[in-house]
């Protein structure tokens, strides 16, 4: 880096040599030329967002100086970005979409076929953005994650009841639940010297310990059923067999991590656009960036290992191990290289990662079928894919319209027995996984269909 690298990017005086300064010290800390300039960039744009403190808090001080803080515009009109599935999308969907692909830091995105309203970023949406990350472009339940372990055993080696009586011993589900004590497990996510580095992690990490290896309410789920693998794969032969899958996250761990810096971002951007308050982000170079990364790191860490948990207590309780797993995360964000070799951060919340070869599961509903994939790493989707069936109800709006006879005729009807589980999370509140799965065929193959039989789930709102 020099000073004709600077002087292009309109930076004098002053100005120009503490963004050399700033400059420097990024380059030795490995970043590329290409790299420090869009963080340059940035800044120079943007400079109300980076006086809160990290390498850049001079230039970013300097630049404030020369006059009142800007709001932070979004762009006129969106970029643009693909839908797989426009027909299957709500209009909110897009509406949020919209506003996210307006805000300064949006490099890239795309909307994938199960999308529905969240907080700021729908579930379902796909965001690229360069040098900053978004708390709520990530999710609330950070690190939301699937599983899937395929059983040496034929599917109908465990009866009905027996898979019952595992499920409600070996399973925990609900707000603030727990195991006893003395069914805890352990994991090595909790010796992460993480959790000793950030007072709110040291604050968290008593409760994560007490409710490792549990699952939250909601959508979250353990079942037993039937893999059916059309031709040799995952290292195994064709053929049907017993599986548990389970659909879990990082409890109120990464809720709170979510809350705490939302509101940091929020602060950091106090004269944001209204519409885009819930999607305001935090530059990565600095310490809130560097902090939030951190956390949500741990936390997607934290949700795999409950998932590790659930699934060697149940195979344990069999008396087996498992033939093959499979694992996929969503609410998350990764650092990846667009097409045209830019780094930015890829947000997928409720999204499944979908690199060309990468394996992954997108479930249905608690009686409609799961599926395993392999991404096709398709460019306009940022290696992406949806991650479930996606709801087409809101919870109350289910409550509200659906009939409990009509759910558990449809649950009977496909043989499925449901362990809790409320009306809110009914099959017909959701998608249906088919015609999802049908409008992305350009980015996932179909390896294995699962077949959910005993499934279980929180009590819900109103048990089915």
């Amino acid at each position: 880096m020099n000073g004709k690298h600077i002087a292009k990017l309109g930076f004098g005086g002053r100005a120009a040599a503490l963004a050399l300064a700033a400059a420097k010290v990024r380059e030795r800390a490995g970043l590329r030329r290409q790299e420090i300039l869009g963080e340059l960039a940035s800044v120079r744009d943007h400079p109300e967002a980076y006086v809160a403190g990290g390498v850049y808090a001079d230039l970013a001080a300097e630049l404030t100086s020369r006059g009142p803080v800007r709001p932070a515009a979004l762009r006129p009109t969106p970029l643009p970005y693909r839908l797989w599935g426009e027909d299957l999308i709500e209009p909110g969907a897009r509406a949020q979409m919209d506003v996210a692909m307006r805000l300064p830091v949006s490099r890239a995105g795309a909307l994938m076929p199960d999308a529905h309203v969240g907080y700021g970023l729908p579930i379902g949406g796909v965001l690229a953005t360069q040098g900053a990350v978004i708390p709520y472009g990530v999710g609330v339940d950070i690190g939301c994650s699937m599983m899937l372990s395929v059983l040496p055993l034929p599917p109908d080696a465990l009866s009905t009841d027996e898979a019952r009586q595992l499920l409600l011993k070996h399973t925990r589900f609900g707000a603030g639940v727990s195991f006893e004590k003395a069914w805890r497990g352990n994991h090595e996510v909790l010796d992460d010297p993480a959790w000793r580095e950030q007072a709110l992690l040291r604050r968290l990490r008593d409760k994560a310990a007490e409710q490792l290896g549990t699952s939250g309410s909601g959508n979250h789920f353990v079942e037993f059923g039937t893999l059916h693998l059309p031709a040799t794969d995952l290292g195994l032969p064709a053929g049907d067999y017993l599986a548990l899958l389970s659909h879990s996250g990082s409890r109120g761990f990464g809720a709170q991590v979510a809350h705490h810096y939302t509101k940091v971002a929020q602060a950091l951007h106090p004269q944001l656009d209204p519409a885009a308050r819930q999607l305001a982000w935090l530059p990565l170079h600095t310490e809130e960036g560097e902090g939030y990364w951190q956390a949500m790191t741990l936390a997607g860490r934290y949700a795999l290992a409950n998932h590790d948990l659930i699934h060697a207590r149940l195979a344990r309780a069999l008396g087996t191990e498992p033939l093959a797993q499979v694992r996929n995360s969503h609410n998350l964000a990764w650092k990846q290289t667009l097409p045209n070799g830019e780094e930015v951060v890829v947000h997928r919340k409720g999204a499944t990662p979908a690199e060309a070869g990468r394996l992954g599961l997108i479930p249905g509903s608690m009686a409609d079928p799961g599926f395993v994939v392999r991404g096709r790493g398709h460019p306009e989707a940022l290696a992406s894919a949806s991650h479930g069936a996606g709801r087409q109800l809101g919870r109350k709006a289910a409550e509200r319209t659906l009939n409990k006879r009509d759910v558990q005729a449809y649950l009977q009807e496909r043989g499925v027995t449901l362990l809790g589980g409320g009306v809110d999370e009914a099959p017909q509140a959701y998608k249906r996984i088919e015609e999802v799965l049908a409008r992305q065929r350009d980015l996932v193959d179909v390896v294995a269909e699962f077949r959910p039989r005993v499934v279980r789930m929180d009590t819900g709102h109103e048990d089915v």
